[in-house]
């Protein structure tokens, strides 16, 4: 991290959430004003991405794709607001803000800090490469390494590994920055179902102790919206899940608040001052200019056209399942440049400056680094898992054994998995055309080589676009749980 790093990240994920796409929409205010470059020269901090993964998503997508993340540490001035108990950075929650090539429309999708996913190989402070965890909680990858400020690039990894999006850019907020952001905005308007007590914000005070926030409408500002975002037992159903739709509603009333002000310089510049404080972001907005070339690329974003979700789950015991059939849909759908609601945002322009590549141009490498996988025989063919577990060896695999399958009449490659192990067999079967991939009962990775690989032993490796189809909408199950940023912050005050 360079930088002075203004003492690790957000209020966890949350106040991540909260103040990022506030932070995004507030710089690109002022870059539509275009007076902050000297203001905003020297106040951004940046953190190294020499621990960003080699095997990453090919670059398709006509959008951008802006990872933001956050964390509890109590380093710095975050010490003071109630931030997490360990010298270690965490990060609760996250979300991946789709900007469309239209530049009309945007989606945050949350990913719950409890979600269970698989971590790629991530890089740590001294260098060295951890091996790839699976089925784990999605928040240990920003504390990979356990330092305060964490390790934005390992949950870069892996949200490329869950998605398979491209992140073009990765922000972590401070919550100390988020605090002072809401403030210079003059508050944000919130609502709330019932009275909050002080036992609702610290479940272990024996008694309820004194009211926080009334019922009802108002405007919270500093610590009083730090209290409110935090709130988790006093609402609905005392969720993580409820409290990141309430985040969600706050955010879209932040940006509403924003708007509401005008672009002149007297209300913009501190907006920009306590944006800028706020945030640590990887090298390619790590400066004015690029930053606000960034922001302007958002300025025409309405505030119906500005919507929150969270990835499809369920739960898992304690934890947090993605519903993988559901995700795949919603990530192909961001990858497309289709709104949740079935539209074409692509835009004339084909994004990031460049005209696409045709379905038949090479894909990226394949990269198995960390990938242990079973390699069978299901043909006739002599020596053939052999053959493939070499090919395997070449790309970084892990060759864990060879053998006969149960049955030599296998038509065409697949590739299996169990547990935790889709991204992986994904990865795999690119090496392999393509090859189908399906889950199993048995643990780990399996190839099972069939007479397609007989007949063409070096088949191009697949892009990992090109295994899923982009549907016209998104299940409804998925579109109804969205709300926008105009949305009124007294609806659905439960959020859970």
């Amino acid at each position: 991290m360079t930088g002075s790093h203004k003492g690790a990240v957000g209020r966890g994920g949350r106040l991540r959430r909260t103040a990022v796409i506030g932070l995004s929409f507030l710089v690109l205010l002022v870059a539509g004003v275009g007076w902050g470059y000297l203001k905003l020269t020297g106040s951004i901090d940046t953190f190294s991405s020499d621990g960003i993964s080699d095997d990453r998503p090919p670059d398709t997508s006509a959008g951008q794709n802006v990872l933001v993340i956050g964390s509890d540490t109590r380093a710095g001035d975050n010490s003071g607001l109630g931030g997490g108990t360990g010298e270690v950075g965490r990060s609760d929650t996250a979300f991946l803000l789709h900007v469309y090539a239209d530049h009309k429309h945007a989606v945050a999708v949350s990913i719950p800090r409890d979600s269970l996913v698989d971590i790629p190989a991530c890089k740590k402070p001294g260098g060295e490469w951890t091996a790839p965890q699976q089925h784990v909680m999605f928040n240990a990858a920003f504390s990979v390494g356990e330092t305060a400020e964490g390790n934005p690039a390992c949950t870069q990894n892996t949200v490329e590994h869950l998605t398979g999006l491209r992140v073009d850019h990765t922000v972590v907020v401070d919550f100390a920055g988020f605090s002072a952001l809401t403030s210079a905005v003059g508050g944000v308007p919130v609502c709330l179902p019932q009275d909050i007590y002080q036992r609702d914000l610290n479940p272990k005070r024996p008694t309820r102790g004194e009211r926080v926030f009334g019922k009802g409408p108002q405007t919270v500002s500093g610590q009083r919206a730090l209290d409110y975002v935090r709130i988790r037992h006093g609402i609905g159903d005392g969720s993580d899940i409820g409290r990141i739709q309430r985040q969600q509603a706050f955010v879209g009333s932040l940006i509403k608040q924003v708007k509401s002000r005008g672009l002149n310089p007297t209300t913009l510049l501190p907006l920009a001052n306590a944006a800028t404080d706020a945030m640590t972001v990887d090298p390619g907005l790590g400066s004015a200019d690029k930053l606000l070339r960034f922001a302007l690329s958002m300025k025409n974003i309405d505030l119906r056209n500005t919507k929150f979700l969270t990835v499809p789950w369920r739960y898992e015991g304690a934890r947090v399942a993605i519903v993988e059939a559901e995700a795949d849909a919603l990530w192909a759908t961001l990858k497309a440049d289709r709104t949740i609601d079935g539209q074409d945002a692509a835009g004339t322009s084909r994004g990031k400056g460049a005209t696409p590549a045709p379905a038949t141009a090479s894909a990226a490498p394949v990269s198995g680094t960390g990938i242990d996988v079973a390699v069978y025989n299901g043909t006739t063919v002599t020596g053939l898992a052999a053959r493939a577990a070499e090919l395997l060896r070449t790309r970084g695999f892990t060759v864990t054994g060879t053998a006969t399958a149960n049955s030599q009449d296998q038509e065409r490659t697949v590739v299996t998995y169990g547990p935790g192990g889709k991204a992986g067999a994904e990865t795999t079967a690119r090496l392999f055309g393509g090859a189908p991939v399906k889950e199993s009962g048995e643990a780990g990775i399996q190839v099972i080589v069939g007479r397609d690989y007989a007949d063409d032993p070096s088949p191009e490796p697949a892009s990992p676009a090109s295994a899923s189809p982009t549907p016209d909408s998104l299940p409804s199950d998925v579109t109804d749980r969205s709300r926008s940023a105009a949305d009124d912050p007294c609806s659905d005050l439960s959020y859970g």
